[in-house]
């Protein structure tokens, strides 16, 4: 793994918070860049793999997608893919070159270079639970979200150090209007965190405006923005078989300036998609590769990432279900089909819990696992995430951290190596049969570091539980919340940048931001 060097490692204070906030509230993993040693889960043979590749094939050959943006449309025509008025059909010879123009890896710089990520191959990064308009906390309940609480969940973003990226608004602040929110949020996210930050594509004035910001916020030259990537936007299409105006849009403008686009199909089978899950994930598959070509023919070589975000809707109800068996199956599909193309994985971790109990943990765990099994390199909503995306919660927050860095440590060698002192014969040998391993020197010499260190979870017994309050898990994680939120100080950041920064805001919102109809 990619780690900070030794000496932040469980470091506290000023001093520790060059890269991230202090560790008196918890004593957490330091930060690094997760590696997935695993090989991944494959429900389907090579046959079925073809078998759903074809499928997406024919979908985009004989029934096509329907493009919603001119621009797209002109420039799919000119690449000589077939054209009736919005409807665009693609051959596999055509598809299949753009798709082997896309890199297999890329990383994502922010203004803190020590942040910077890497997307694709064994790596897997954690990003925050994105888009809720609602928040929940023990003390509050369900509320509108406002701009404080996305501030609180910043600062959560930017404690955590098994978070790598500040996805998009943790919450949206409704107290600020549209035309202008993208300039206050995306100031906060850029000075109260250093990491990795993400540009909805929402109009072309919020795309242009957050690029500048991320380039301003690193002081960067225009030449030194498109050298690399330093940002990137998540597009999802319109299933069944749209790509709408506004996303397109957003997408070939980062794709012209280099900087990455991950591109994420909502197919809920039974609703959007067919219920059958091979044919969720070829529907799936199809939109997803038809927005790849058009980004490579724009832009050959500039870098995508595919998502998935298929699952099942309650056939009861029609609510979205996560978490479950057909959504683990359609993830781990999905990677097979991802892998076969060579490119980055998105995956989520993602729950339909209203409340952060024992159905937001097991939902959220097979949606995190899958994820690993799928050999995923991006996670989206890793944490925080209730009532499938209509709610952020601190503590759910809290909770999910910890299976995340329950996570890291799994893939740690450490917990599989094989060395002569891994394998402990002389330890054994010592103990024999009758003693214990509590105090031989192979145990004194490891067991600060042997095992995994909860942040939330309490492995005391019931009665010692019970003596000291019978705190349940939740409420232990909005007692960590709390002092999270009254210890917290920002990372460091030029103050040549930071002004330059605010002076962009205040001139943009002098002209409007974005437009609206309100």
């Amino acid at each position: 793994m990619t780690e900070e060097p030794a000496r932040k490692k469980r470091a506290g204070g000023r001093a520790g918070m060059k890269v991230r906030a202090g560790t008196a509230a918890i004593d957490q993993m330091p930060w690094r860049i997760p590696v997935n040693p695993d090989r991944p889960i494959e429900p389907l043979d090579a046959e079925g793999v073809q078998r759903i590749h074809k499928t997406a094939m024919r979908i985009l050959s004989d029934i096509g997608i329907e493009f919603l943006n001119p621009e797209a449309v002109t420039i799919l025509k000119k690449a000589g893919c077939t054209v009736n008025g919005t409807n665009v059909r693609m051959d596999e010879d055509f598809v299949m070159e753009m798709v082997g123009l896309a890199p297999e890896t890329f990383t994502i710089t922010p203004r803190n270079p020590a942040r910077e990520i890497i997307i694709g191959g064994k790596h897997m990064v954690f990003v925050n639970v994105s888009s809720p308009p609602n928040a929940w906390d023990m003390e509050r309940g369900k509320r509108s979200g406002d701009f404080e609480t996305f501030k609180e969940f910043m600062k959560l973003t930017q404690y955590f150090n098994c978070i790598h990226v500040a996805g998009g608004y943790p919450v949206e602040p409704i107290d600020i209007h549209p035309s202008v929110r993208h300039l206050d949020c995306l100031y906060e996210k850029l000075t109260i965190t250093d990491k990795v930050v993400h540009a909805y594509s929402l109009g072309t004035e919020r795309v242009e405006d957050v690029m500048e910001m991320v380039r301003i916020a690193g002081g960067l030259t225009e030449e030194e923005f498109q050298a690399k990537p330093r940002m990137y936007t998540n597009i999802n299409s319109v299933s069944p078989l749209k790509h709408d105006y506004p996303m397109l849009d957003g997408a070939m403008r980062l794709a012209r300036r280099g900087q990455p686009v991950v591109i994420t199909p909502f197919t809920l089978a039974g609703a959007m998609a067919p219920v059958t899950m091979s044919g969720a994930v070829a529907l799936s598959i199809a939109e997803a590769l038809a927005a790849l070509a058009l980004l490579q023919y724009i832009n050959p070589g500039c870098p995508v990432a595919i998502g998935t975000f298929t699952s099942n809707v309650d056939m009861k109800s029609g609510a979205p279900a996560f978490g479950t068996p057909e959504y683990m199956r359609a993830t781990q599909m999905t990677g097979q089909l991802v892998r076969f193309y060579g490119v980055p994985m998105r995956a989520s971790g993602v729950c339909a819990a209203n409340v952060p109990d024992g159905q937001a943990m097991w939902e959220t765990s097979n949606s995190l696992w899958s994820a690993v099994q799928s050999r995923t390199n991006m996670v989206y909503h890793a944490a925080g995430w209730l009532e499938g995306g209509l709610i952020a919660s601190p503590e759910k927050f809290i909770m999910d951290c910890e299976v995340l860095q329950m996570i890291q440590r799994y893939f740690e060698e450490a917990t599989f190596a094989t060395t002569e002192d891994d394998l402990a014969f002389d330890a054994i040998k010592e103990v024999g049969p009758n003693g214990h391993y509590f105090g031989v020197q192979h145990t004194q010499d490891r067991y600060q570091n042997a095992f995994y260190a909860p942040i939330c979870s309490d492995w005391r017994n019931y009665e010692a539980w019970q003596i000291d309050g019978s705190v349940w898990t939740h409420e232990r994680a909005h007692r960590i919340y709390k002092q999270i939120m009254a210890e917290f100080e920002p990372p460091e950041m030029n103050g040549d940048h930071q002004e330059n920064l605010r002076r962009f805001v205040a001139r943009r919102k002098q002209e409007g931001g974005a437009p609206t109809d309100f």
